[in-house]
């Protein structure tokens, strides 16, 4: 069997008084799924926007990771395989 397919994925980045979060929504063009991520600036810290970005970002794409591990875990169960 030979398929090719197109996942679409949108990040959205959000950015208030030194918290950055994140937002990834996976479209398979079938269903929706959606991941979260939160980065803080310590007031220690040089606030550096990009390194908020890149933390929020790599969260939320986790956070959406575990879902969709959760989801083919379940479908996997539930066919038996």
């Amino acid at each position: 069997m030979s398929r090719t397919l197109e996942w679409n994925v949108r990040l959205y980045l959000f950015e208030e008084d030194g918290t950055t979060k994140a937002r990834v929504v996976l479209d398979t063009g079938t269903s929706s799924m959606t991941g979260h991520g939160t980065a803080r600036c310590s007031p220690r810290d040089t606030d550096v926007p990009e390194i908020g970005d890149e933390l929020a970002a790599a969260r939320a794409m986790h956070d959406l990771a575990g879902h969709l591990m959760r989801v083919a875990d379940h479908d996997m169960a539930r066919t038996g395989t």
